[in-house]
C-alpha cells in the first residue's frame, strides 16, 4: 500500500480567523475518526496567527480522496473556502 503524506499551511484572512478557529475542533475530531487517518493535526502558527500548519498521513490514496471528498461537503469546507492553501503530498510505500 501507498501511504499519504500532507504537509504544508493555509493562510486565513483576518476577519475570517474566528469561524474558521471555531470550525478546527469539529474538523479535527470527525477526521481522526476516519477509517485509515493515521495522524491529523492542524495548529495555528505561533509567530503569524492567519498561519496554521497542517500534517495529515493516510493508510492509501483512496483514503484521503476520501476524505478530500467529505471535507469539501464539511462545515470546515465552507469557513475555510477562502484561505490560501500551500500543501505538499507525498505518496510512500508502506512497510
Amino acid at each position: 500500500m501507498t501511504k499519504v503524506t500532507l504537509t504544508g499551511y493555509i493562510i486565513v484572512p483576518k476577519n475570517e480567523l474566528e469561524p474558521v478557529i471555531s470550525a478546527l475542533v469539529l474538523h479535527k475530531k470527525l477526521t481522526l475518526e476516519e477509517i485509515g487517518c493515521l495522524t491529523f493535526s492542524v495548529t495555528q502558527d505561533s509567530k503569524n496567527q492567519q498561519r496554521f500548519n497542517v500534517f495529515e498521513e493516510f493508510i492509501d490514496k483512496q483514503v484521503f480522496e476520501k476524505h478530500q471528498e467529505r471535507v469539501k461537503q464539511s462545515e470546515w469546507g465552507n469557513v475555510t473556502v477562502n484561505v490560501s492553501r500551500h500543501y505538499q503530498v507525498m505518496l510512500s510505500e508502506n512497510i
